[in-house]
């Protein structure tokens, strides 16, 4: 038997399978569940956390991560169920118990055809940011549907609801509309916010106002420089070629040429979760989340495990050692947090999965390769023009090549008819491609009947995961599923792996609930994400909405919810 190659010491790969297998099927305790009573919830999104993911570093977690997998109800098979598995929609469906074509969370990006310029998910004009920034303004506008915590409030006014993120899309989408505070971080100043009309940006910030302060003076003493913590990741310490690149997957990184490099360094690090983690323990600390007799909401999204995971890939010294941090950062805000007066609730999920670069993949015998997106979509609009007597390109890609858009030659949607003669001859030539598995036309989509609620979301079909999301207006015009295992990204300096499609490989994350006292159970057949807030809901006597998809799942034995 070949040995595996474990920063943890040298195993065999039967005994790393057999590790887990026996860690996942240890009985569970004989006592029956008793039910979370919490006043607290706190729902964690690790992002890019996939399955996968969980399952190769489950084992050696000691810390929080790990007492959430050794002590709670842990469905190592949860699903985003939808297609385009991107952060947005991901973080759209976790609290809402609604699919993206429901949220109106289709992407990350969309291409906005009435004005013929690409838009960011939570684009919102009208609104300011707190901080001094590039970005484009943002706010839970686009979000079709509210939250558990909207729910909550709706029967709970005094019930707090506050979330935090390394992203905006993280803290808006999970906190919803008018929470009570929704703050992501900005490499530079620290926690930010989206200010509305009459609004005063310094009474927005004053929640993070100090822990801002304290951060930005402990920068400047000492910067953060991201160094080994566990030091026997460094056994997966490698040279790499990914496009024309060629680097060494070790720690530290070489040193930042300018601010800007030093700032996306930053972001792309375990600091950003280390910050996040410190600013939703200090809002709960600030606010004695869970101390009073109502239900508080405490959402917590971590993005970078995202960041590494796009910047080094998922399986080297660097996510080693970031999920080696997490899992002790994470068992520090847990202890935080279980100051609170009352039961504490930790969901803890993903909004989507990943995968690792195909390039180191491709070096331990998968078949997996790359699609050159700009010379693919190229190829299909020169084909276009030549097949239809066009002088421009009718297809745009807004968020990648599995999202086409038509255009006219100003660049907007064209004239129905048009629209219509390009469609037919754009899908026959996606569906010709060899590396297209499958590709549907967005009417296709929005009127195929959905299957019956509950059905295991792995069983749908393809089809089925595009339908998910399809939202008017927002997904374009024709959705491509490539083949497994063709990634459809070209790699960078700073970006060599990624994720979004209905593959299980992005689908696939894990679904945990802990509480104090809870009975340990494994719970191995598929649930969805959108089950999350109707069995918070359940166990915190809220009424879960009829128009959702989710369903409430017990926590404790058989199906009482």
């Amino acid at each position: 038997m070949s040995k595996l190659t474990s920063p943890f010491g040298p195993r065999t790969a039967l005994s790393a399978l057999a590790g887990v297998a026996l860690f996942a099927s240890a009985p569970a305790q004989a006592a029956d569940q008793v039910k979370p009573d919490p006043k607290l919830v706190v729902v964690i999104s690790i992002d890019q956390f996939s399955a996968n993911l969980f399952e190769q570093w489950r084992g050696q977690w000691k810390g929080g991560l790990g007492k959430l997998g050794r002590e709670g109800v842990v469905y190592p098979n949860g699903y985003q169920s939808h297609g385009m598995t991107e952060t947005c929609p991901g973080h759209s469906s976790l609290l809402t118990g609604s699919y993206p074509n429901r949220t109106g969370i289709v992407g990350n990006n969309w291409y906005d055809a009435t004005t013929g310029k690409k838009s960011y998910c939570l684009l919102d004009e009208s609104v300011t940011l707190a901080a001094p920034s590039e970005q484009d303004p943002v706010s839970p506008r686009n979000l079709m549907v509210p939250t558990y915590g909207e729910w909550l409030k709706a029967v709970s006014p005094k019930s707090r609801v506050y979330g935090v993120s390394g992203k905006d899309r993280g803290a808006i989408t999970m906190a919803g509309h008018d929470p009570d505070g929704a703050f992501w971080y900005q490499a530079g100043f620290g926690f930010t916010t989206y200010v509305k009309p009459g609004e005063d940006a310094a009474a927005k910030l004053a929640p993070v106002a100090a822990l801002n302060a304290r951060l930005a003076a402990e920068q400047k003493k000492k910067p953060f420089v991201w160094t080994y913590e566990n030091k026997a990741c460094a056994a997966l310490e490698k040279t790499w070629t990914t496009g024309e690149r060629t680097w060494d997957a070790k720690l530290p990184r070489p040193l930042p040429a300018n601010q800007a490099e030093t700032l996306r360094d930053l972001s792309a690090s375990p600091y950003t979760d280390a910050v996040t983690l410190e600013a939703a323990a200090a809002l709960r600390d600030e606010f004695g989340l869970g101390d009073g007799p109502q239900v508080d909401v405490l959402t917590v999204s971590l993005s970078a495990t995202d960041f590494i995971g796009h910047r080094y890939g998922t399986r080297g010294p660097e996510m080693c050692d970031h999920l080696s941090r997490l899992d002790a950062r994470l068992d520090t805000f847990l202890s935080r947090i279980g100051k609170a007066k009352g039961e504490v609730l930790v969901v803890l999920s993903a909004d989507h999965g990943g995968s690792d670069f195909p390039e180191r993949l491709h070096d331990e015998g998968y078949d997996i390769s790359r699609i050159a997106t700009s010379a693919w979509l190229k190829g299909l609009n020169q084909q276009l023009r030549a097949d239809l007597a066009l002088d421009y390109d009718p297809l745009v890609a807004p968020g990648g090549i599995d999202t086409l858009v038509i255009v006219g030659a100003d660049k907007k949607a064209p004239a129905a008819v048009e629209r219509a003669r390009i469609a037919s001859a754009a899908l026959a030539l996606v569906r010709s491609r060899g590396e297209v598995a499958e590709a549907y036309e967005i009417n296709d989509l929005l009127t195929t009947p959905p299957v019956a609620k509950g059905t295991s979301p792995d069983t749908i079909s393809v089809k089925e995961r595009l339908r998910r999301s399809a939202y008017p207006g927002r997904s374009g015009d024709i959705l491509v599923a490539f083949k497994p295992n063709l990634v459809p990204a070209t790699a960078s300096s700073t970006y060599v792996a990624t994720h979004g499609t209905p593959w299980d490989y992005d689908r696939r994350v894990p679904i945990l609930f802990w509480w104090k006292n809870a009975q340990a159970r494994e719970r191995i057949l598929p649930i969805e994400t959108v089950d999350i807030a109707p069995t918070i809901a359940a166990v915190t006597g809220v009424p879960i909405p009829k128009a959702i998809d989710g369903r409430c799942r017990p926590l404790g034995a058989g199906h009482d919810c």
